[in-house]
């Protein structure tokens, strides 16, 4: 059982059997955490079903909804700044709206920032950075991934800095800089096999085929 259930469950028998005044608000506040936290653990993996079938399920965006809520209730700000990505990401995944998810994905890279989550900002700029190339600002577009990337090198996290150089292969053959472009897919190419990343492979062929 998780901790905090146990501490709940503890701060009602204080109140019950002790009397102790106040705890029933603590246990109010460890149950919004485990709540806020399996909404957010459910409405990734009905993204994932998303993302291999192509069929939205209605219930993945209220439950980052509810998720986001109550981080912000409990003061979280990382966790707020997760559901917010993913509050975001969905309104540009599955709806194609980038217009819409650019709110959300702004506020969750505030919020990242100040709380030191390196990993959720990356996962911001990189999707706000596609908001930006497909509304044609690719300076925008370049900096903001360039940022992610910065920030998956740092973390050691491979896959994801192979997926923003794809990214990155297509802005720099938008720009007319092939060289570039050939240098990130050549990159990418390496971090994908390396790390087993097949889709991301696939992703850079295609992207290959802009240069």
């Amino acid at each position: 059982m998780d901790d905090r259930v146990v501490r709940a469950r503890e701060l009602y028998e204080q109140a019950i059997f002790a009397g102790t005044e106040g705890v029933l608000a603590k246990a109010d506040a460890e149950l919004d955490a485990v709540e806020a936290d399996l909404a957010l653990a459910r409405g990734r993996v009905l993204h994932g079903r998303f993302v291999a079938c192509d069929k939205e399920d209605p219930a993945e965006l209220p439950l980052f909804q509810r998720s986001a809520e109550l981080y912000r209730k409990l003061g979280d700000q990382r966790g707020e700044a997760e559901a917010l990505f993913w509050i975001g990401c969905f309104y540009q995944v599955v709806w194609k709206d980038d217009d819409g998810a650019v709110d959300a994905l702004t506020r969750s890279a505030d919020l990242a920032r100040e709380s030191g989550d390196k990993l959720t900002l990356s996962y911001a700029l990189r999707h706000l950075g596609i908001a930006a190339h497909q509304a044609g600002q690719l300076d925008a577009a370049r900096s903001q991934l360039e940022e992610s990337t910065a920030l998956r090198r740092e973390l050691n996290f491979l896959p994801g800095v192979a997926a923003n150089l794809v990214g990155l292969t297509y802005i720099a053959a938008a720009q007319g800089r092939t060289a570039d472009a050939q240098t990130h897919a050549e990159e990418a190419t390496t971090l994908a096999k390396t790390d087993g990343a097949t889709k991301i492979l696939t992703q850079i062929t295609e992207a290959r085929s802009h240069l």
